[in-house]
C-alpha cells in the first residue's frame, strides 16, 4: 500500500483491520453467504464479525445478533438486510464508530419514489457522521493487496494481484468483468462496484488511487456522470500521473433529433460525451474487450515518442491487415532508415521484405525475431513495434515469444505488442505472464492499442493549460438582454448585441420595422447590402428565401424586398421587421457554436460553416471551462484546416483571431446558462482581425440546465 491503513478517506473501506458482515447468511444460495464465504475462503487479513440474530455460527464463526453486540471497534460494515431495515443498521454503525460502509441492499432510487426518499435520507446520515459509504445497490469491493486480502463481494470469480484499479456502475457487469480480467489473465489492485453513488462516487475513486503507487492504470465502466465539472478538474490531474480508461454506456441521439442549432444536430449526446473525455486527456474505449486490450498495454509499455510503427511478421496476409488498420486508426507506417534495411538484409534470408512491414517469411526463428525486432527498435525513425507471428512449423509459439521479448529489451525503450496467431493451447500457457510484453489474437487489436498509446502520450506531452484570462465585458447588459427574454430565439438584433457586448466583430448592421426605413439604413451602411426578413417564429430563413445577399442599389433593394415578401407568403409567413448589414466577402466560412447539455453543461463548436455545414460536419468540439491550448487545438483539429492557412495563393487567414473569439464564446457559455444554443453560421475568417467577421448569429434561450458547478459529487 502507499500509505498507512486510514490515512486516506476511503481506507477504512479499501484497507480495514475488521469487518461487520451485517445480514450474513447460513443459506448457500444467498448474497449473505456468497460474500461471507468469499471473505473467509480468500483468507482475509483481518478479523470477520457476522451480524444475524437467527444464527449462533456462520462459517465457523461466532455470529452477533447486532453490530451494537460486537465487542471490537469496526472499521467496515457490509450491509445486506432488507430495504427498509438500512436506514436503523447504517444508524446503529455510526453508533458503534463505523467509518466505512458497503450497502449492498438495492431497491433504492433505481426503483421507485420512495426508494429515492430513503436514499436521500441515507445520504444525510451517512455525510453528517462523516462515513463514506459504497452503494446502495452494489455488489461490493475488493482489494488484492497481500496486507488486505479483501474480497468483499458476492462474485463467483475471485480477482488475481494486478496493476489495475477498476470501478464499475453496474454490479452485474462487474461480475462480467471479474470474469473476462480472469480469463485474460489480467490483475487488478483493487475493484469497486460504485451502484447508486449515492456517496462515494468515481471522483472520489480517481483520487484515491491517484496516488496509490501499487495502481498504474484506472478502469472505468459509467453509465452517468455524477458532477462533470469536478470529474475535469481531477481527470486531468490524474491523467498527468497514471492513464484513465473509460467504457461509457448510454449512447443515443435522441437529443441531436431534438435540437434545432446547427451545434445541437451535429454533436449529439455521445458525442459530447466523447469531447468530454478527450479533452480531460481520458481515454475511450468501446468495449469491455478493448478497454482491458488497452489496458495491458499502458500496463506493460511504455509511452511513444510518436505516431510511427514498425511491423516485423513472418506472414504478409496479417502485416497487410495490421497496416490497414493501422493507418485507418491515424498512426504512420514508419519509414526505415537505409542503414536499418541494410542490417535486416545482412541477417535475412534474400527472399525476406526489408520495406516497413518487415516479412522474414514463413521460415523465420525465434532468433530471427530477437534480432530483427532489436534492429527495429533502434531506427530513430520507429515509435513502436508490432511484431506479428503466425504459429511456424519449425519452432514453438512461446519461443518465438520469448524471443520478442528479449529482442525488446535489447532495443531502446519503445513500446512492442505481440500478435501470437496460435492455438488455445499456447494462449492458456503464457496467462498472466506479466514479463512479456501484452499478447494479442489479432492484428487489429493491437494496432487498436497502440492507437491509444499514441493518444495518451500525445496528451500526456501537451503543456498544461493556463486558466483563460477573463475578457473585460459588461455581463450586466448581456443579462438584460437575455435574462427577460421569453424562452425562445432572441430576435436577430439582440443576438447581434450579445456578440458586440462580447467582443465578438460583427458585420455592421441596422434594424428596420417595416420597408419605409431601408433605403436610409442601406445608405448609411453603403452599398453592397444585404437583407435578411425578420420572423420570430422561422430558423433557418435561406431555406424559404427570407436572405437575398449583394444588394447593389436602390432599385436592386426593391426588388429584393418584393422577392423576399413574395416568399414568405408562399410559406404562410409575415415579417415583422428587417435586418440590413453591410455585405462582406473574402476569407473562408467558419461557424461557432454552443448546445448546452443538462449533464455537462455547454458544448461548443468550431468548423468549416455556411450552408453545408450539416454535410460536411467538419467540426471540433470541446467543453468548458475551455483554455487557449484547447481553443487552439479545436481551430487546427478541423479536416479543412489547410483552407484556413491558405491554398493556391489564397492568404491565410487571422488563426490568432479564430481562436479569441472562440474563448469569447467559452466564457459566454460560462456566464450566462440561459444560453441553450448559440449558432454563429458563417463568422467570416479574413487574413486580419479587420475583416473577420460575423455574419450571421441565433440565439435560443431557456431555463438553466441544473447548474453542473455546484453539484456535490
Amino acid at each position: 500500500m502507499s500509505s498507512s491503513p486510514a490515512a486516506r478517506p476511503l481506507d477504512p473501506i479499501f484497507s480495514p483491520r475488521s469487518i461487520a458482515v451485517i445480514g450474513a447468511s447460513r443459506h448457500r444460495d444467498s448474497i449473505g453467504f456468497a460474500l461471507l464465504h468469499n471473505l473467509v475462503v480468500n483468507e482475509f487479513n483481518g478479523t470477520i464479525f457476522p451480524v444475524n440474530p437467527k444464527a449462533e455460527v456462520i462459517h465457523s464463526l461466532k455470529t452477533y445478533p447486532q453490530i451494537a453486540d460486537i465487542p471490537d471497534p469496526i472499521d467496515l460494515a457490509i450491509v445486506m438486510v432488507p430495504r427498509d431495515a438500512v436506514l436503523g443498521v447504517v444508524e446503529e454503525c455510526i453508533e458503534h464508530g463505523v467509518k466505512g460502509l458497503i450497502v449492498i441492499t438495492a431497491g433504492f432510487a433505481e426503483v421507485d419514489s420512495a426508494g429515492a426518499a430513503l436514499e436521500a435520507q441515507l445520504a444525510e446520515k451517512v455525510r453528517c457522521a462523516g462515513v463514506r459509504m459504497i452503494g446502495p445497490n452494489c455488489m461490493g469491493v475488493i482489494n488484492t493487496d497481500e496486507s488486505v486480502r479483501m474480497e468483499a463481494t458476492f462474485s463467483p470469480t475471485p480477482a488475481e494481484r494486478g496493476t489495475i484499479g477498476f470501478v464499475s456502475q453496474s454490479g452485474a457487469l462487474g461480475v462480467a468483468i471479474l470474469n473476462a480480467a480472469a480469463d485474460l489473465g489480467i490483475g487488478l489492485t483493487q475493484f469497486v462496484s460504485m451502484g447508486n453513488k449515492t456517496d462515494v462516487s468515481g471522483n472520489d475513486l480517481l483520487e484515491h488511487w491517484e496516488d496509490d503507487d501499487a495502481t498504474r492504470v484506472i478502469c472505468m465502466y459509467l453509465e452517468s456522470f455524477g458532477n462533470p465539472r469536478h470529474f475535469t478538474t481531477i481527470a486531468k490531474r490524474v491523467g498527468r500521473k497514471k492513464p484513465i480508461l473509460v467504457v461509457k454506456s448510454g449512447r443515443t441521439e435522441e437529443g441531436a433529433r431534438a435540437a434545432t442549432s446547427h451545434t445541437g444536430a451535429i454533436a449529439g449526446t455521445d458525442v459530447t460525451v466523447s469531447t468530454f473525455l478527450r479533452q480531460c486527456g481520458v481515454l475511450r474505449a468501446n468495449t469491455i474487450e478493448e478497454l482491458f486490450d488497452t489496458a495491458r498495454a499502458l500496463d506493460r509499455c511504455p509511452l511513444p515518442a510518436g505516431d510511427r510503427v514498425g511491423i516485423l511478421t513472418n506472414a504478409g496476409g496479417p502485416a497487410i491487415m495490421a497496416t490497414d488498420a493501422c493507418v485507418n486508426l491515424g498512426l504512420r507506417i514508419a519509414e526505415l532508415a537505409q542503414e536499418t534495411r541494410q542490417e535486416l538484409a545482412s541477417c535475412l534470408p534474400a527472399e525476406a521484405s526489408v520495406a516497413n512491414p518487415v516479412d522474414m517469411i514463413a521460415s523465420a526463428m525465434p532468433a530471427d525475431y530477437e534480432r530483427s525486432l532489436a534492429c527495429l527498435l533502434a531506427d530513430p525513425g520507429v515509435d513502436m513495434i508490432l511484431a506479428i507471428n503466425v504459429t511456424p512449423l519449425l519452432s514453438h509459439p512461446t519461443d518465438v515469444l520469448d524471443a520478442i521479448r528479449e529482442g525488446a529489451r535489447e532495443g531502446p525503450d519503445k513500446p512492442v505488442l505481440a500478435v501470437m496467431m496460435a492455438t488455445e493451447e499456447f494462449y492458456d500457457e503464457v496467462l498472466g505472464r506479466r514479463d512479456q510484453p501484452p499478447v494479442y489474437r489479432f492484428p487489429e487489436s493491437a494496432a487498436r492499442a497502440l492507437s491509444q498509446l499514441n493518444r495518451y502520450a500525445s496528451w500526456r506531452r501537451r503543456p498544461i493549460d493556463v486558466p483563460t484570462p477573463e475578457f473585460a465585458v459588461d455581463d450586466a447588459q448581456v443579462s438584460a438582454i437575455l435574462d427577460p427574454a421569453p424562452d425562445g430565439y432572441l430576435s436577430a438584433p439582440q443576438a447581434v448585441q450579445v456578440l458586440e457586448l462580447y467582443g465578438v466583430p460583427v458585420a455592421a448592421w441596422r434594424q428596420v420595422s417595416d420597408r419605409r426605413g431601408l433605403r436610409s439604413a442601406a445608405e448609411q451602411l453603403g452599398y453592397p447590402v444585404v437583407i435578411k426578413a425578420q420572423v420570430p417564429t422561422l430558423v433557418h430563413k435561406s431555406d424559404v428565401g427570407a436572405v437575398k445577399v449583394d444588394i447593389s442599389d436602390p432599385d436592386d433593394l426593391d426588388r429584393a424586398v418584393d422577392e423576399i415578401e413574395a416568399s414568405l407568403r408562399a410559406a404562410d409567413y409575415k415579417p415583422e421587421g428587417y435586418l440590413i448589414q453591410e455585405m462582406v466577402s473574402g476569407g473562408v466560412e467558419t461557424i461557432y457554436g454552443i448546445s448546452n447539455y443538462p449533464q455537462f453543461g455547454p458544448l461548443l463548436m468550431f468548423g468549416l460553416g455556411g450552408r453545408y455545414v450539416e454535410v460536411l460536419r467538419d467540426v471540433r468540439f470541446g467543453v468548458t471551462p475551455l483554455g487557449p491550448a484547447e481553443a487552439e487545438t479545436m481551430v487546427k483539429g478541423i479536416r479543412g484546416y489547410q483552407l484556413l492557412e491558405g491554398v493556391r495563393g489564397d492568404p491565410a487567414a487571422d488563426i490568432e483571431c479564430l481562436i479569441q473569439v472562440l474563448l469569447r464564446i467559452a466564457q459566454l457559455a460560462e456566464r450566462h446558462p440561459r444560453i441553450q444554443e448559440l449558432d454563429i453560421n458563417p463568422f467570416l475568417a479574413a487574413p486580419d482581425t479587420a475583416g473577420s467577421k460575423a455574419l450571421d448569429v441565433r440565439i435560443r434561450v431557456g431555463d438553466p440546465v441544473e447548474d453542473h458547478r455546484l453539484w456535490n459529487r
